[in-house]
């Protein structure tokens, strides 16, 4: 059965069919004809295979005229399926000959093992012919790390899905979160969901503590299930800090101010909170790695109150041996 994962891919592509000659063009250089319309074909299309053959996606590429100079066939793929290489030469069969034209199968492809499975051209019979896919996965997909790049979404998107659990994890994660910001809610809702589930859990939590402290700053709106995020933080990793601020805030609030003494306390206490959180995920990193603190060095992390020199050291964590290279 389809799963978020794989309905939100193909629907980045349904929702923006333009992107698929672009990924040809920029990522596998091909040389993709001149064109004036992308279009998902017309549901008639699927009729041409039976149904246990149909693909996830039909692209046309039409000039100026009308004419169709190329035919995409888009399928996401999660899992090694040896049934997919007897159904994909029948997807570029079937749809050159109903159209009468160039056709390609593209194949997205997050998992880095089963990209490279796809990519393995396919011998139609005694190597007289093959069909070899285009396969968008985290080989082809660059590390989008400019955060204030002029980039399509989609591709920061993908590059996070592919790079999210990478060395350049974070700056990767930052970038999409930008192109993120330039999205409508619903959008980024969903392209978000799909980041998340792809990180493994020291990443998720690291992109929590980034979330929190770009909206700590102002810098974002962010869509409902990122606003859980940061509600669960509050709940979680800023506890004791929120409320002994508030308390204090509070307290001064009633000397000069109510209002403005609890806004102040509020925000001291969520930074409070922040680099507690932050500090928790740190040590949880270094655990995970097997990497031993010496007395002085968990101290030094203990007396840090610089959320970027914390989030540095998060960084550093991935592909380091030892503390020395953690908190350098």
């Amino acid at each position: 059965m389809p799963t978020l994962e794989h309905n939100a891919l193909v629907e980045m592509f349904r929702e923006r069919p333009e992107l698929a000659p672009h990924v040809l063009a920029t990522l596998f250089h091909v040389e993709v004809p001149p064109h004036a319309s992308v279009a998902v074909a017309e549901s008639s299309l699927d009729q041409l295979i039976p149904a246990e053959f149909r693909a996830d996606l039909v692209l046309e590429l039409r000039d100026a005229k009308g004419a169709l100079v190329l035919a995409i066939v888009l399928e996401v793929q999660r899992d090694v399926d040896p049934n997919k290489k007897f159904s994909w030469p029948t997807y570029v069969t079937g749809v050159r000959a109903r159209r009468r034209c160039d056709t390609v199968v593209l194949v997205v492809a997050p998992d880095a093992g089963v990209a490279a499975w796809a990519a393995e051209s396919i011998d139609l019979g005694l190597g007289l012919g093959t069909v070899t896919p285009l396969v968008l996965g985290p080989a082809v997909v660059p590390e989008i790390t400019d955060p204030e790049a002029d980039m399509e979404a989609e591709l920061a998107v993908l590059s996070a899905i592919a790079h999210g659990n990478g060395p350049n994890g974070l700056t990767v994660l930052q970038a999409a979160l930008a192109a993120l910001g330039r999205l409508d809610q619903e959008h980024a809702m969903v392209y978000f969901q799909l980041i998340w589930d792809g990180l493994r859990e020291p990443m998720q939590q690291a992109l929590e503590a980034l979330v929190m402290e770009r909206q700590i700053e102002g810098e974002v709106n962010l869509p409902p299930f990122v606003q859980r995020l940061i509600d669960r933080g509050k709940l979680e990793g800023m506890r004791e800090g929120e409320l002994k601020g508030m308390r204090e805030g509070e307290l001064k609030g009633m000397r000069e101010g109510e209002l403005k003494g609890m806004r102040e306390g509020e925000l001291k206490g969520m930074r409070e909170g922040e680099l507690k959180g932050k500090k928790e995920t740190l040590l949880r990193l270094l655990a995970r790695a097997g990497i031993v603190l010496a007395e002085d060095e968990s101290a030094r992390i203990q007396a840090c109150s610089d959320v970027a020199t914390l989030d540095r050291w998060i960084e550093n964590v991935l592909g380091a041996k030892t503390a020395t290279e953690v908190l350098s």
